[in-house]
């Protein structure tokens, strides 16, 4: 539920709209004053609750946040600043995106949809999984492959931190349709 506040503004404003005009009616209709001072609560309530989604930060948004300063980075050949999204004791999978990212040079990388983010309420730590596509235009460091447009499926596991960080645990890509392929990580 404050998630739908957070994320959702426009939708709880537009319930809020539809209360205030009902109840407003609603007090034509009676002459009631305590119906129209609702109804004038409720329309008061709309600004809050884009003050309220604007400021509120949920675990979702964070997340792809996090997902879109990565792809800004790797577009960047920024790759310190992309491996920081990983969890810092997962030492293998630092080394293993390292070597993987350090064989290309990226000129294009964009998230086209992230297609789920589902936070597992009650894990300790809290986790998520994300499922996303991206498209990357890459050239390898030996100049055999130039300018190639790579579209892939990524799925990446994310556990928060103590400290309120999401980082990525584990992580895979795939083709956009399909099994693995001689690319991904994990075949």
């Amino acid at each position: 539920m404050y998630d739908v506040l957070a994320e959702q503004p426009l939708l709880v404003s537009g319930l809020m709209a539809c209360l205030a005009v009902a109840l407003v009616f609603g007090w034509m209709q009676t002459g009631n004053k305590i119906v129209l001072a609702a109804g004038l609560i409720f329309l008061l309530l709309i600004p809050v609750a884009f003050l309220i989604a604007s400021n509120w930060v949920t675990d979702r948004e964070q997340i792809s946040a996090a997902i879109y300063r990565t792809a800004e980075a790797v577009a960047r050949n920024d790759f310190d600043t992309a491996l920081a999204i990983i969890d810092p004791l997962q030492r293998d999978k630092i080394a293993a995106a390292k070597s993987d990212l350090s064989r290309f040079r990226f000129d294009e990388a964009r998230v086209n949809k992230l297609r789920t983010v589902d936070i597992t309420e009650g894990s300790v730590p809290l986790s998520a999984e994300v499922d996303m596509s991206v498209t990357v235009v890459v050239s390898d460091q030996r100049g055999q492959i130039r300018g190639m447009r790579v579209p892939r499926r990524v799925i990446l596991k994310f556990r928060k931190a103590a400290n309120g960080e999401w980082f990525v645990y584990d992580y895979n890509h795939l083709p956009i349709v399909g099994a693995p392929d001689g690319f991904s990580p994990q075949q």
